[in-house]
């Protein structure tokens, strides 16, 4: 069983048809006594990396997902809930993230190297290269076009989190993970047969997990 945390910031509504489409059980709670019951977490976030730290820690919802991922158990954080996996951001003035991963939020420059202006958000669908082929969210894929919107983009010094890459003017990190706690940039569940696929396989770690913990 998965569950999603709102935290009132969160595209629930895709995300929750996302996982009917694959037939795969979930429920929706912010109270953390009942997400405790899941197997398995999704994070998901639409907005403001201050904001929703903030949702996080009001609900009492940051404690429990730390205690959640250092139990090993599997965590899912999808756009803005990717961010969030990490140390911190920039936006709206430094705020600390949850710190699972080393790494930082930072706004797209608007600009290249060579002075090309370029739009932001990067938004539109872009190509994934895989750096980790044989990660659990990646099994029975390839390499193909999914679904980005963000603003800011996660700078880190450790490549070994980076499990799939694509390019915006920069290496935009789009899947990244460190044990059972993984995301994607973009929307898998707005990604079609690609990022369904990855849902799908975060169902089966999800699965797996229930077996083994």
């Amino acid at each position: 069983m998965i569950g999603i945390i709102d935290y009132g910031m969160g595209n629930l509504h895709s995300v929750s048809k996302a996982l009917e489409r694959l037939d795969l059980s979930y429920f929706l709670s912010e109270d953390p006594e009942e997400l405790e019951k899941a197997d398995g977490l999704i994070l998901p976030g639409v907005g403001s990396f201050r904001d929703a730290m903030t949702l996080l820690k009001e609900k009492q919802q940051e404690e429990f997902i730390k205690t959640w991922a250092a139990d090993g158990k599997p965590l899912l954080g999808i756009c803005l809930g990717m961010q969030l996996l990490f140390e911190g951001s920039e936006e709206n003035g430094d705020t600390e993230g949850l710190g699972f991963l080393p790494g930082y939020a930072r706004l797209f420059k608007g600009k290249s190297e060579t002075g090309e202006a370029y739009k932001v958000p990067h938004m539109g669908w872009n190509k994934l290269e895989f750096q980790q082929p044989e990660h659990d969210l990646l099994q029975d894929t390839e390499e193909g076009h999914v679904y980005f919107v963000h603003s800011y983009v996660i700078e880190t010094p450790d490549k070994d989190v980076l499990v799939a890459a694509s390019d915006y003017y920069q290496e935009v990190p789009a899947v990244v993970g460190r044990g059972r706690v993984m995301g994607t940039q973009f929307h898998p569940e707005k990604s079609s047969r690609l990022g369904m696929k990855m849902l799908d396989n975060f169902g089966k770690v999800v699965a797996e997990g229930s077996r083994t913990l």
